[in-house]
């Protein structure tokens, strides 16, 4: 806090760069801390989707199996009964690994339409969204306006949030959308670890950055988790067919 003063900078600006830079020059005896801070920053709003570099976070631990996750994935797009924040909340985590705190801070106009479908834009490149939850979506824009009464109209510079809170200028609480998740049977860390394990398998960890926002670096430790448990995998059918043969 004590260089971002000396520099003039905000903390709710700081960014990946910022945050290296800060790292070269002060060389932290104690990057376990530094990372946790990170980490608290992020899970409350007051910076976004930073990550401490060199800091090697523990292995993910916590899965649904397939079936789980495609059942929990059907009831957000399919279940009416369900909250419709709930839904759009629940798919975004099950279909792209969004952390919540990203999920509260996005806004409407990420979300376009054109002759070829469906988009948003999570981060640097639009994604094609699946008709039903872009459904979803296109519902949650224009019943959210009337949320609008809460807070401050949408600008160009401030635009509206796709799941607003109350006021409708302020973004949800992360804690309290996790709660909610809960609640309703979709829990939120074992549903992210499962998205992302399963999209680590099939796209590179550049793709994935590009595409969902996620830092590069957990990128590519996702790849190397879902190649090693391929690798396994493939270890275990081996030796099991051996066994066949003796």
């Amino acid at each position: 806090m004590q260089w971002l003063d000396d520099h003039h900078l905000d903390l709710r600006a700081l960014t990946q760069t910022n945050l290296e830079v800060w790292l070269a020059q002060a060389k932290p005896s104690r990057p376990r801390l530094t990372a946790a801070f990170i980490k608290w920053t992020n899970k409350r709003g007051l910076t976004r989707n930073l990550e401490y570099p060199g800091y090697q976070r523990p292995a993910p631990a916590t899965f649904l199996d397939d079936d789980d996750q495609a059942d929990q994935l059907r009831r957000c797009l399919r279940d009416a009964s369900l909250p419709l924040d709930i839904r759009i909340a629940g798919a975004l985590i099950r279909l792209y690994g969004l952390p919540i705190t990203r999920i509260v801070h996005l806004t409407a106009n990420q979300f376009h339409e054109d002759k070829t479908g469906a988009y948003f834009t999570f981060d640097k490149n639009p994604v094609l969204l699946p008709p039903t939850l872009a459904r979803l979506i296109e519902q949650q824009i224009t019943t959210g306006r009337s949320r609008a009464a809460l807070g401050p109209l949408a600008t160009s510079e401030h635009p509206g949030l796709l799941l607003p809170g109350q006021p409708a200028s302020r973004p949800r609480s992360p804690e309290a959308l996790s709660g909610q998740l809960m609640r309703h049977g979709l829990p939120t860390i074992a549903a992210r670890n499962t998205a992302l394990f399963g999209m680590a398998g099939e796209l590179p960890p550049i793709i994935i950055s590009d595409l969902f926002g996620v830092h590069r670096n957990t990128a590519t430790q996702w790849a190397a988790l879902a190649q090693d448990s391929w690798a396994g995998y493939l270890a275990a059918l081996h030796s099991e067919a051996a066994g066949k043969y003796e």
